[in-house]
C-alpha cells in the first residue's frame, strides 16, 4: 500500500467569512431535501484508536447518490439570477421556479465532470427545463455516462483526462449556454466559489445533528479533495465559527495536485494521466478560487493509493455504510493518517476524541462496487444507529 502522510507548511490561523446565511433556506426548497445521516461507527472507531468516529453519509442526497447537488442547485441559482440580472419573482418550490424561468428556454447548462458534479447540474437542467451538455473525460465508466443521460444531459467523452474536459466546456460559455463548473479558470470564478457556498450546507447540518444529539463536536474532520471545492467549504464552515477542529484533506497519490501544491508552495499541477478509482478525485491541479482556503486552512493532507480505497469500501460495508470508491477515500485517509508516526505524535492520543469523516457518494458504479466489496450494494444497508 502506498501512502503519503504530510502536514500544510502554509497552514495560517485566520477567520474565514461564513457562507450566505440564506443557502439553507434554498436547499430546503428543493425537492425531497432533508438532511442526510451522521452515523455513529463505533466497531470503526475502536479498529482505528479513536474515541468516536462519525460518518456523514452523502450517499443519497435529493435522490441523487452524492452530495454535489448542494452545490450544483445554488451555483445554477445564482448564476440564472446573474444571466437575467435579478431573482425571479417569489417562489415556493422547483417547480415554481422552473415556471418562473420557462421564458428563458432554450437555454442550456453545460459543465465537465468526473461523474458526480456533471449528473447533478443534469439533475438542475431537468428541473428546470433546460438543457444539459456535460464533458467527461476519457474512459469514463458506462454506468456514469449513463446515468447523466438518464437526467437527458447530451454526454461527449473529450480525448484526455478531466483537465481536458474542464477547458473544452468553458468553450461553450455564451448567451444561451451557462458553465456551471466547480472548478476555476482566470475570469471565471464567481460560480464555483458559490458551488463551495452550496457545500455548506453539509457541515450546517452537522452541527445540527451534533446540537440536537448533544454530543460532542468532532476534534477532526477527514474531507477527500478533488479540485478542492468540498474542502474550502469545510474550511469555510469551520475556520469561520469558534469550533476549530484539525482539517484532513486526502486524495489519490498519483493526482495528489492539492498536497503538491501545498509542498510546492503554490499552485501546482500534477501530470497525469490520472488513472485512480477514486475517479472524482482525479484531477491535476486545485481550483484557483478555493486555493486561499486549501492552502490556509487545511491542517493535513493524506493522499492513498486504490488499495487503501477498496479497504476502505469494504471497512464502511462492514459498517453497513454504501460508499462508492471516492466515496471511502476519507476513511481511507483517516486510516493513512493515524497510521502515520509522525502525524500520531503531533495529533496526540485520539482514544477519547470525536472524528468525523464524510462519505461523498454511494454506489455510482455498482458493478464495480460489487467486485471490489464481494456483495451488491443493495444487501449492504441495513438499519443504521443514526443521530439527527
Amino acid at each position: 500500500m502506498s501512502v503519503l502522510v504530510t502536514p500544510n507548511p502554509l497552514r495560517e490561523d485566520r477567520d474565514w467569512p461564513p457562507a450566505p446565511q440564506e443557502i439553507a433556506g434554498f436547499h430546503r426548497r428543493m425537492p425531497a431535501y432533508s438532511p442526510t445521516l451522521l452515523l455513529d461507527a463505533p466497531e470503526l472507531a475502536e479498529r482505528l484508536g479513536v474515541g468516536r468516529l462519525l460518518v456523514k453519509a452523502e450517499t443519497r442526497r435529493m435522490g441523487l447518490p452524492s452530495f454535489k447537488i448542494l452545490g450544483a442547485s445554488w451555483a445554477t441559482y445564482q448564476a440564472i439570477c446573474a444571466h437575467v440580472g435579478a431573482p425571479p419573482a417569489r417562489w415556493g418550490n422547483i417547480n415554481e421556479l422552473a415556471a418562473r424561468l420557462a421564458y428563458l428556454r432554450p437555454l442550456q447548462l453545460c459543465t465537465a465532470t468526473d461523474g458526480n458534479h456533471g449528473r447533478a447540474v443534469a439533475f438542475m437542467a431537468r428541473l428546470l427545463g433546460f438543457d444539459a451538455h456535460i464533458f467527461v473525460p476519457a474512459g469514463m465508466a458506462a454506468a456514469r455516462v449513463e446515468a447523466m443521460e438518464w437526467e437527458g444531459a447530451k454526454v461527449t467523452m473529450v480525448a484526455g483526462d478531466y483537465d481536458d474536459a474542464v477547458a473544452r466546456s468553458a468553450q461553450e460559455a455564451g448567451e444561451r449556454c451557462i458553465v456551471v463548473s466547480d472548478t476555476s479558470w482566470p475570469g471565471y470564478e464567481t460560480i464555483p466559489d458559490q458551488v463551495i457556498e452550496g457545500y455548506t450546507t453539509i457541515f450546517a447540518e452537522v452541527d445540527e445533528a451534533i446540537a440536537a444529539s448533544g454530543l460532542e463536536q468532532p476534534e477532526l474532520v477527514v474531507v477527500p479533495m478533488g479540485v478542492g471545492a468540498f474542502m474550502s467549504a469545510a474550511v469555510t464552515h469551520y475556520r469561520s465559527g469558534s469550533h476549530r477542529p484539525v482539517l484532513v484533506g486526502t486524495e489519490p497519490i498519483d493526482a495528489n495536485c492539492v498536497q503538491a501544491s501545498a509542498l510546492a508552495g503554490g499552485l501546482t499541477h500534477v501530470p497525469g494521466p490520472h488513472r485512480s478509482i477514486m475517479v472524482g478525485l482525479n484531477c491535476g491541479q486545485p481550483s484557483p478560487v478555493a486555493w486561499p482556503r486549501l492552502a490556509a486552512g487545511v491542517d493535513w493532507f493524506a493522499a492513498v493509493d486504490d488499495e487503501a480505497a477498496r479497504g476502505a469500501m469494504r471497512d464502511l460495508a462492514d459498517a453497513a455504510v454504501v460508499a462508492g470508491e471516492t466515496g471511502a477515500a476519507s476513511l481511507a485517509g483517516l486510516a493513512a493518517l493515524l497510521g502515520d508516526p509522525a502525524a500520531r505524535e503531533a495529533l496526540g492520543d485520539l482514544s477519547g476524541s470525536c472524528v468525523m469523516v464524510t462519505v461523498t457518494e454511494g454506489a455510482t458504479d455498482p458493478d464495480a462496487y460489487e467486485r471490489i466489496v464481494g456483495r451488491s450494494h443493495d444487501t449492504v444497508g441495513r438499519v443504521l444507529t443514526a443521530m439527527r
